[in-house]
């Protein structure tokens, strides 16, 4: 088990993920209150998916029969390579090149490959951001960081700029040593300086009140109290992990599809206002933007404008 344990991490690090380590799989069952809290208070917004199936979200063995062991990666994608013109509409990070959905799974089933040809017994399910798992609770059991203020995981080494993906496995493996030492201590940095004052005291978050959310997954036209603070934010919101003091030495990452085009670093103002569905759908057709509608997108940076 050990040595199966190493060579996978060392592939992970091969195929280019900056972290990577392993969890036993079990019933996450002391998470059930906290989200059972939140949706109660109706912090999950509109999203009712992640209201649905609970028992399902905190039991591995639902997603795959048989599972025993988490594998979890990381993957940087912080980039001081951003948008050259000041006052243009501003994308989150994560979101400037191609979408992390598409990059991350084609490394993870490169991965799940090789395994299968060193363990011919081998099954596997792979989720990023695909399937009804708790990602950040299981980055925490494989020992890849401890989740801050903002509920982001934090990592000591990388900070928390960071994509999580996850492949479930039937095999038993050695497991590292879940994270529980508390990144944050007494700074209070990003509920500080949330711009809509969306982050709550138990390292939860208002996505009533989120600019990601509402940029993002909200369908409608963002609400008029929330303009005022979205600070040009049209796709996304960096301001916790920016003002974060485990970001200061964030560095840039080594994925060439998170690059932003310098196309799209170098549109003005007027240039995202005029945007053309057709430009729209070139530009951004096979990055996470793309998964929103024009419409919607157009109504963001109007917003965002005024």
């Amino acid at each position: 088990m050990k040595l199966l344990t190493e060579d996978i991490k060392k592939k992970a690090e091969e195929l280019g993920f900056d972290l990577c380590g392993v969890a036993k799989a079990r019933v996450l069952s002391e998470y059930e209150p906290v989200i059972k809290e939140w949706i109660s208070k109706g912090f999950h917004d509109k999203m009712e998916y992640l209201a649905r199936d609970i028992p399902k979200r905190l039991n591995p063995e639902a997603l795959l029969s048989g599972a025993k062991s988490i594998v979890v990666t990381g993957l940087n994608y912080y980039s001081e390579n951003r948008q050259k013109v000041p006052g243009s509409p501003i994308v989150s990070r994560y979101a400037y090149g191609i979408d992390y959905h598409d990059v991350i799974s084609s490394k993870l089933k490169k991965l799940l490959e090789w395994i299968k040809t060193v363990e011919t017994e081998a099954e596997g399910r792979i989720t990023v951001d695909s399937a009804p798992i708790l990602e950040k609770a299981w980055a925490r059991e494989a020992g890849l960081g401890y989740p801050g203020r903002n509920s982001i995981i934090i990592n000591k080494t990388v900070g928390s700029f960071f994509f999580i993906g996850t492949i479930l496995l039937n095999l038993e493996l050695e497991y590292d040593i879940p994270a529980e030492e508390d990144p944050c201590g007494n700074c209070r940095k990003c509920i500080e300086e949330c711009p809509t004052h969306a982050i709550n005291d138990n390292r939860t978050i208002d996505a009533r009140r989120c600019i990601s959310n509402l940029t993002i997954e909200g369908r409608g036209a963002i609400p008029s109290e929330f303009i005022p603070y979205l600070e040009h934010r049209i796709y996304g919101c960096d301001k916790c992990q920016e003002v974060c003091p485990r970001n200061r030495n964030a560095r840039q990452n080594k994925t060439p599809e998170f690059y932003m085009s310098d196309e799209i670093a170098g549109m003005g103002p007027a240039e995202w206002r005029n945007l053309s569905r057709e430009q729209f759908l070139k530009l951004f057709g096979k990055s996470p933007i793309g998964r929103l509608k024009y419409e919607k997108f157009m109504g963001n940076i109007e917003a965002a404008a005024g």
